[in-house]
């Protein structure tokens, strides 16, 4: 136990050590768009999401809420992941040559552009000992 517990220790400070190196290197509006991102991906941002036909310029699809876009999309795809609650809704959208969206932040967020959110997971890198 007290091995994993100094491995964990290891792995968080050489992770911290990177993204301080990272910061560094960042224009505040890297900085801003990063952590915007990041507060979107953890369904703290309110978004509307607009999914238009390029030749009748009609809306297809409108989503809003606390939603996130889908990072590991298969191509001319892309899923977006609503929080309603504490429950989540899941959508898929296939883009086409006519098919277009936009991502509209609804009100403004308050995020740092002097250093980057790190939202830890515990359990995502420390083993819990009861699970075995």
């Amino acid at each position: 136990m007290k091995i994993r517990n100094l491995v964990a220790g290891v792995a968080l400070v050489a992770i911290l050590a990177v993204s301080g190196t990272i910061v560094a290197c960042s224009s505040d509006a890297d900085v801003a768009s990063s952590n915007l991102s990041t507060a979107a991906d953890n369904f703290e941002i309110n978004r509307r999401i607009v999914f238009i036909n390029g030749i009748t310029d009609k809306y297809l699809l409108v989503i809003e809420g606390y939603c996130s876009l889908g990072n590991s999309d298969k191509p001319r795809e892309i899923s977006v992941t609503c929080k309603v609650g504490n429950e989540f809704k899941k959508n898929f959208v296939g883009l086409s040559d006519n098919v277009t969206y936009v991502v509209d932040q609804l009100a403004p967020a308050a995020v740092g552009t002097d250093h980057y959110v790190v939202n830890w997971k515990p359990e995502s890198i420390i083993p819990d000992p009861a699970a075995r």
